[in-house]
């Protein structure tokens, strides 16, 4: 999945001008209640400016609070975080993500397109994993050999398990695959779990959601 496809449009998501006092800012994100917002001159993308980057200058600033906020413009402290394309795959994004709240969407000539939010990242990774629909989750491991997914897939259809969610996940010695299964609750499910340990995939832990 590319980051545009949970992108927020400009027409839908929050944005302040470059000659907003920092007051208009923080009021804004106050109203709308978000943490960052991008900063535009024009169409142009010229930064963004955080809450905790407001606060962080005016304690650094000289100029009495008040007078900070009033008289500094988004311009005078907005940062030129990296900006997308659109064309990533949006879990490349969630390590940059993590320093952010947001990431600005723009065009190879500057124009701003819309955002992409950690929490609209996040929020993908749940869908993913499958964290909002009931099941049962299995975590297991196994040797890291050929075939071994097709396996597993082959005895949830022997089985007949509706496969909510698969992740799988590398162990640090590479030869070791850490899969995570969630399957819809069903008459057969201690029978597949069996089945499952029988052929030789080790069981560490089970939980229904």
């Amino acid at each position: 999945m590319f980051v545009k496809s949970i992108m927020i449009s400009k027409y839908h998501c929050h944005t302040v001008s470059i000659d907003d006092s920092l007051e208009v800012v923080l009021q804004k994100l106050d109203e709308k209640q978000i943490e960052a917002v991008p900063v535009l001159n024009g169409e142009k993308y010229a930064g963004t400016i955080t809450r905790y980057r407001i606060y962080k200058q005016a304690f650094l600033s000289e100029l009495p609070r008040s007078i900070f906020l009033k008289d500094l413009k988004a311009s005078d402290i907005a940062e030129q975080n990296k900006t997308l394309t659109g064309q990533e795959i949006f879990e490349n994004v969630l390590v940059d993500l993590k320093e952010m709240p947001l990431m600005a969407v723009v065009e190879e000539d500057g124009d701003f397109l819309g955002i992409v939010t950690r929490y609209d990242v996040m929020a993908e990774f749940q869908h993913a994993f499958g964290v909002h629909v009931p099941g049962v989750r299995i975590a297991l491991k196994t040797v890291e050999t050929k075939g071994r997914i097709a396996r597993l897939t082959e005895l949830t259809r022997q089985y007949q398990q509706q496969i909510i969610a698969l992740i799988t996940f590398d162990e640090t010695d590479k030869l070791v695959r850490r899969i995570v299964i969630k399957v819809a609750k069903s008459p057969n499910v201690d029978k597949f779990i069996k089945k499952l340990e029988e052929s030789g995939f080790g069981i560490l832990d089970i939980q229904e959601l």
